[in-house]
């Protein structure tokens, strides 16, 4: 029997996520987050999320019609990008929490949705004090 060749995936390219409405979803994700809008052709809109790409896009087939992945957004300040979202009218699903605590950090993070049935969150490791 022969090896398989080695393979690592360690780097994110893209993420795609359905929407029902292309330039409702990139206003959303341009306008009130803020994200770096590449282009948009035709049913696909495409951002730089920090070098990686987001694809939203509405399905031309039932095969890709499903429902997406949850985008957590790296923030310095759950709370702070709570308010500053809020702010704009953003819809979340409860108050920033405590998702997970040890003896070197806690993991806060935030749910919301961006109006196309897709959940979002803000999320943060925050160190514990020596």
């Amino acid at each position: 029997m022969t090896q398989a060749p080695s393979v690592q995936l360690s780097e994110l390219m893209q993420v795609a996520m359905r929407v029902g409405d292309i330039d409702r979803a990139t206003a959303f994700y341009r306008d009130v987050l803020g994200a770096k809008h590449l282009f948009q052709a035709g049913n696909l809109s495409f951002f730089d999320l920090n070098g990686v790409r987001l694809l939203l896009d509405i399905p031309e087939d039932a095969a890709y019609d499903h429902p997406g992945s949850i985008l957590y957004f790296r923030v310095p300040n759950v709370r702070e990008a709570y308010d500053a979202l809020k702010a704009r009218d953003v819809q979340f699903v409860a108050e920033p929490h405590i998702v997970h605590k040890d003896e070197r950090h806690e993991l806060w993070m935030a749910f919301f949705e961006d109006g196309e049935g897709n959940t979002l969150a803000v999320a943060a490791e925050v160190p514990l004090a020596a």
